[in-house]
């Protein structure tokens, strides 16, 4: 009786402290937090700190929550949400509700494309549309908390986790990022169709040696100012509610056990406030990686650092008492976490909302607002590489159309990685959707039964159906097993007899238009040069099927931009468009391995850097796309030569859409700066916007420079604007255009 009148008097306290209005004298959530924990026992603090996985090893989980053991579950079943709530709030000393938890990435039920594919839309409303679904169909499922977005910027498509990021540049991630988070959260995350979000993985995950997830990370710290932390000090600023601490080491040390990543900088450079949890077992494995001599000493260590929650690995709960007692881990430090994680709490509403109504569930899953926004995402992702003749789209008068590869009708691999509950009958494919806009005129024969598939016994169906065809539609990429997380590859060609599938097709001297649908930028030098027309469609998601065929049809007109660059082969890797200057740049064509006469001199006269075997340039460079609107700039117009420190200067160009559709055209605004106290970079991406023109019509676009656009972080680690010399170029990718000088003043 004694127990039931304990929990019955915290809760009616809790309950009074939430209600009522300022005039009322409604405390703070500071005060309501102090008031809880003035209640605790130093294991009930610990236990908020440790988060379980109830998909993994639970048995004891259910009497671990009725010891205030647990203060978060991850990947618990909607039908047991309310179930393990209970237990947590009615059963428990003190009543304090479980933070239920859950990957979701791009899609709960309804799948939107994976983010790399997003990011390829460059548009903000995409990404934000994207997070608002499937924080929607997570939240009526009882999830309040999801691990995303991933901002882990990144120079390498061997890693498999690339599917994941929203692409190679900080800006673009940053502005994305930010729109994600925007969407989870809404203007409070408290509401009944929102949930917190959680920036990770902080940070430089996305630069892995070799491309080999988990593996170490070595950049140098002016690099990680400029390249790796600036999406993570946006959503910090936009008030994302977590931060997830990575796997990887940088630079030695782990950075679930680095304090100047999570004290130094987070805390004190940015004054973040939220809270930060580790990643699967990443505390524990500070022993693994050998920089934490014991278990119990990576849960010192981590908790030292400044990650505040335990994801599964047990270690806060089994070592945090006994370290507090050794003097290795002070009590103000396990009092900082939980604070931070009540917080959240009451941030979320928990203590006055702990159970899930789901009565409403089935009309928010699935719901046709939500399939279309993701059948618009899915065609806004769609980048157009290729169109010879005018290819695409396909002509109305169309006889038959050929349908081959392995990704025409894979329901389940087109969804992509990282969406655990996604059901595959209501994906979508193209062949479904191009049966349902074309009937009797689509002949299917796959050629391969899946990716990885090395047999060619379906070739010859195949190739028939080519020959019966006035065009063909070539689905080939990567099954969704081929990327996302420890899914990475040596080898980022397209797999199985792919290839091989397609020169048996392109052989007949049908147009071939080819939809590589993949996690991943793969090397397709062979298959851009052997195909009329080529989209990369990444994996589109639920509805990626019908937005494809909107594509092909121009009831959609193409209009996505690549987010990374496309190496024409792996040895090229990592490759990216803002990398620094060298004393010998390839500003000419140098000698290919096939020019070099036998018994050439070895010389070093006229060297540049480049490869014998690959020249410097890739296949397809960052922020380059296709419409079937045609644009032409104009060269760009500076207010001013002069731009002071304390001024702006604006740039214009003149953009007309030359083609017979209307379009949108992403215009890129970079710039270079000549001379510094650190190498910089060949170009930067400084803005961007999205502009409709109507077929025939021009319009001006105008963008704003100021010194801060134009700051690094110098060897002094400080972020500064440099006087010099500087070009400016509006374009459509970060390839071409005509460049404007101008000089930063004092």
């Amino acid at each position: 009786m004694k127990k039931h009148f304990i929990i019955l008097s915290v809760a009616v306290a809790l309950t009074f402290s939430s209600c009522g209005n300022n005039a009322g004298g409604d405390k703070s959530i500071a005060q309501k937090v102090d008031s809880l924990m003035s209640l605790m026992t130093l294991q009930e603090k610990i236990g908020q700190l440790n988060q379980r996985d109830f998909g993994w090893g639970a048995e004891d989980v259910p009497e671990l929550i009725r010891q205030g053991g647990v203060g978060s579950l991850l990947n618990c079943a909607p039908e047991r949400v309310n179930e393990v709530q209970r237990i947590a709030v009615e059963e428990s000393r003190l009543g304090i509700p479980l933070l239920i938890a859950r990957d979701v990435v791009h899609g709960y039920k309804t799948i939107f494309p994976i983010p790399l594919a997003q990011a390829c839309s460059w548009d903000t409303s995409v990404v934000k549309a994207g997070a608002q679904v499937a924080a929607a169909e997570a939240a009526v499922s009882g999830i309040k908390y999801t691990f995303a977005p991933m901002i882990d910027v990144t120079h390498e498509p061997r890693w498999g986790r690339i599917a994941e990021s929203l692409g190679e540049d900080a800006l673009l991630t940053s502005r994305l990022g930010v729109a994600m988070v925007q969407g989870f959260q809404g203007d409070d995350m408290a509401d009944a169709d929102r949930v917190a979000a959680c920036a990770k993985h902080f940070a430089a995950y996305g630069l892995v040696e070799s491309g080999r997830d988990y593996n170490s990370v070595f950049v140098s710290e002016e690099r990680l100012r400029d390249w790796v932390l600036p999406p993570f000090k946006a959503v910090a600023d936009a008030g994302v509610a977590t931060f997830m601490a990575g796997f990887n080491e940088l630079n030695g040390v782990p950075v679930s056990g680095s304090k100047f990543l999570l004290r130094d900088v987070l805390r004190g450079e940015w004054n973040y406030p939220g809270m930060v949890i580790s990643d699967y077992f990443s505390i524990d494995q500070l022993w693994v990686q050998g920089y934490s001599d014991s278990k119990a000493q990576a849960a010192a260590d981590g908790i030292n650092a400044g990650v505040d929650m335990d994801m599964m690995g047990g270690g806060y709960y089994a070592y945090l008492d006994s370290l507090v007692a050794a003097g290795e881990v002070s009590e103000a430090v396990i009092d900082e976490a939980c604070r931070r994680v009540l917080t959240l709490k009451y941030q979320l509403r928990l203590f006055d909302n702990p159970y899930t109504d789901m009565s409403g569930r089935d009309t928010v899953l699935y719901n046709p607002a939500h399939l279309q926004m993701a059948r618009e995402a899915a065609a806004k992702s769609v980048v157009l590489v290729k169109n010879v003749d005018k290819t695409l789209p396909i002509k109305p008068d169309v006889r038959k159309i050929a349908v081959i590869g392995p990704m025409a009708d894979a329901a389940y691999d087109q969804m992509g990685t990282w969406c655990f509950d996604a059901e595959k009958e209501h994906s979508v494919t193209p062949l479904a959707a191009l049966r349902e806009e074309y009937g009797d005129k689509i002949i299917y024969a796959p050629g391969t039964k899946y990716s990885r598939d090395n047999s060619k016994e379906g070739f010859a169906k195949a190739v028939a159906a080519a020959r019966q065809s006035d065009i063909v539609l070539l689905f080939l990429g990567e099954e969704a097993i081929l990327s996302g997380e420890a899914k990475c590859r040596a080898d980022i060609s397209l797999p199985g007899a792919q290839t091989a599938l397609l020169e048996a097709v392109e052989a007949t001297g049908k147009p071939v238009v080819t939809i590589v649908m993949s996690g991943r930028p793969n090397t397709l030098p062979v298959e851009l040069s052997k195909s009329d027309a080529m989209l990369i469609a990444m994996h589109g998601g639920t509805m990626a099927g019908p937005a494809i065929a909107d594509i092909l049809s121009a009831r959609t007109v193409p209009q996505g931009k690549l987010p990374v660059t496309f190496p024409s082969m792996v040895g090229q890797v990592p490759i990216y468009y803002n990398d620094y200057r060298t004393g010998r740049p390839a500003d000419y064509r140098p000698t290919m391995i096939d020019e070099i006469p036998l018994e050439a001199k070895q010389t070093s006269m006229g060297f540049c850097t480049y490869w014998l075997d690959a020249g410097i340039s890739p296949l397809l460079p960052f922020g380059y796309g296709l419409s079937y609107a045609t644009f032409e700039y104009s060269d760009p117009v500076l207010s001013s030569d002069t731009l002071t420190m304390d001024g702006q200067i604006t740039v214009t160009c003149d953009i007309k859409n030359t083609g017979d559709y209307d379009g949108t055209e992403i215009v890129q605004l970079y710039t270079r700066d000549h001379f510094g106290s650190l190498v910089r970079p060949v170009k930067e991406l400084k803005d961007f916007q999205l502009v409709d023109i109507k077929a025939g019509e021009d319009t001006t676009v105008t963008f704003t420079i100021s010194p801060d656009m134009l700051e690094f972080c110098n060897a002094d680690m400080r972020m500064v604007a440099e006087p010099g010399d500087f070009t400016v170029w509006v374009a459509p990718n970060s390839a071409v255009g005509a460049g404007k000088g101008f000089y930063l003043g004092e």
